[in-house]
């Protein structure tokens, strides 16, 4: 069983900046896709961002390109969501999960964590 544990939210004025990290349980971190995805409520839980095993490759999501930067260090089995120049829109829990695919879909992940709260005040 994969766990994973999101830290890193907050509440930040519009504007802020935020550092979401995402732990991964087990020796095989490497050969997972890493997505970040967000909940709003009573709103479906959407795709924001992708990142390869290898980290060279990522995606995100057209209303966060530009101000949302995916990494991840396999050494310490993280993956990390920066978020600048944060809008009141950005306010969701936001959670990390596990692919063997490089997808946008949640539904081609795998294991999910619990989540992190970030609400951005204007």
């Amino acid at each position: 069983q994969v766990q994973l544990v999101e830290s890193g939210g907050g509440l930040v004025q519009a504007g802020g900046s935020l550092r979401l990290s995402c732990a991964v349980s087990g020796s095989t971190f490497r050969t997972y896709v890493m997505g970040w995805f967000r909940q709003a409520p009573g709103k479906e839980r959407e795709f924001v961002g992708v990142i390869s095993g290898s980290g060279g490759m990522t995606s995100y999501a057209d209303s966060v390109k530009g101000r949302f930067t995916i990494s991840r260090d396999n050494a310490k089995n993280t993956v990390y969501l920066q978020m600048n120049s944060l809008k009141p829109e950005d306010t969701a829990v936001y959670y990390c999960a596990t692919s063997r695919y490089y997808a946008y879909s949640r539904d081609r992940y795998d294991y999910w964590g619990q989540g992190t709260q970030v609400s951005v005040s204007s």
